[in-house]
């Protein structure tokens, strides 16, 4: 088959998550799109296990925070050679790197951003049950009893002409509603170049929603902000391989536009929220999504047609941590 060509095969998914709310919105539907137990308000600087006095100010003033070598380069290049090898692509030859896309992708600003439609594969679940990066977590929520969300990756490639995409600002989840939730990126590649795609935010805008939303229109789009005159607030975080961004989900954020001649933006989204072991359906939808690898449904999620990850690959084996995690075992 041509790299160009459009496949058409229907990507089965797991079984639609009970009570999707993220239908008709980007959340991920793996996990609750607001938390019943509040985010950590106050932590002293022994109370930490990842973060630092320093670090935990910082994440409370600006709404982000990055934690250092959460996984080892060596642990971040091989999950970057899979997700090289999942997209049937060679990182030697940009002329591989551009393909017409798969699946429809209802969330128009993701389309063309180099969004990886994987899950459930060992390489990311590896990732997920990495000790620091769980820790990192329970800082952010004080708890130790959580689940991790089921996500995806990114390799996001230089624009050229063909496959130009704009930059974005947008909330995954309407910043009205105050929603209890964090979300993070894991790099797996350095993104220290600001002309590469990589995550940006603004943080003077979560610090100011109160008052900054009264000079906006009433009927205006909860989900993607007017930036007009917030150019220069606009923050580029650089991350390494290795380094987890966490992000609180009322934090304006996006993708930037890659504008560098040849390097290649690769992460992998990781976040964990409070475990919801009393809703049965949800934690029974999670295990079968892992066991079976298949993607979640939602507004943003078009999953992968190609059906690689139950055709190519076995079914990730799971830490304790990971059982935990995934909801297999209770807390």
């Amino acid at each position: 088959m041509d790299r160009n060509e459009t496949v058409q095969i229907m990507q089965p998914s797991a079984p639609d998550a009970p009570k999707n709310q993220h239908r008709d919105i980007p959340g991920n539907p793996s996990t609750a799109k607001s938390s019943s137990v509040a985010l950590r308000a106050d932590a002293s600087p022994d109370s930490l296990r990842v973060l630092t006095g320093e670090q935990w100010d910082f994440w409370k003033e600006n709404g982000f925070v990055v934690i250092k070598r959460a996984i080892s380069r060596d642990q971040a290049q091989r999950s970057a050679d899979f997700l090289w090898e999942f997209e049937d692509k060679d990182p030697n030859d940009q002329e591989s790197w551009y393909t017409a896309p798969r699946a429809e992708m209802k969330m128009k600003e993701l389309a063309g951003t180099g969004m990886v439609e994987v899950y459930n594969h060992q390489e990311l679940w590896n990732n997920r049950q990495s000790r620091r990066v769980y820790d990192a977590f329970v800082d952010i929520w004080g708890t130790e009893k959580l689940w991790v969300t089921i996500d995806r990756a990114n390799l996001n490639f230089p624009i050229r002409p063909g496959y130009e995409y704009k930059g974005f600002i947008h909330w995954d989840y309407d910043p009205e509603t105050k929603p209890q939730n964090v979300q993070g990126v894991l790099a797996l590649a350095d993104q220290t170049d600001p002309n590469m795609g990589g995550f940006q935010c603004i943080p003077w805008l979560y610090r100011n929603y109160d008052t900054w939303k009264l000079t906006q229109p009433t009927d205006r789009d909860r989900f993607k902000p007017d930036t007009t005159g917030l150019e220069d607030k606009l923050v580029k975080v650089p991350l390494e391989a290795g380094d987890l961004l966490i992000f609180n989900s009322t934090q304006p954020h996006g993708i930037r536009p890659n504008l560098s001649s040849d390097k290649v933006r690769i992460a992998q989204y990781i976040a964990m929220a409070p475990a919801q072991e009393e809703d049965e359906a949800l934690r029974q939808w999670r295990i079968t999504s892992w066991k079976e690898r298949k993607a979640p449904e939602g507004y943003a999620f078009p999953g992968d047609p190609r059906n690689y990850e139950q055709t190519r690959y076995e079914c990730a084996e799971l830490s304790e941590l990971g059982e935990r995690l995934l909801g297999l075992k209770s807390w």
